[in-house]
């Protein structure tokens, strides 16, 4: 189980602005994650890859990656750590 106290929302809005920074394709392969499937951070009118952005806040904090598989990304997972933090976590649209 990851322990999450060390990530900060500092970390979370630091990944946020990576992934801006850098654009999707470039992000998963820096940071080992994919697309989102269920649900997304929603951050400024912007959708974001919820468990990608909590897993590159973890790697920042922390300076070590997780894995996909390290976390789980639904309710009892990213999206709760993420509420928890103040973040809005909603169901993906489909585009």
């Amino acid at each position: 189980m990851v322990a999450w106290s060390s990530v900060s929302d500092d970390h979370v809005v630091r990944a946020v602005e990576e992934y801006d920074r850098l654009g999707p394709e470039a992000f998963f392969a820096a940071h080992g994650f994919g697309p989102s499937r269920s649900y997304e951070l929603v951050r400024e009118g912007k959708r974001y890859p919820h468990k990608a952005i909590l897993g590159t806040a973890y790697e920042f904090a922390m300076g070590a990656r997780l894995s996909p598989s390290d976390f789980e990304g639904g309710k009892s997972g990213a999206v709760r750590v993420l509420e928890k933090m103040g973040f809005d976590v909603e169901a993906k649209e489909d585009r």
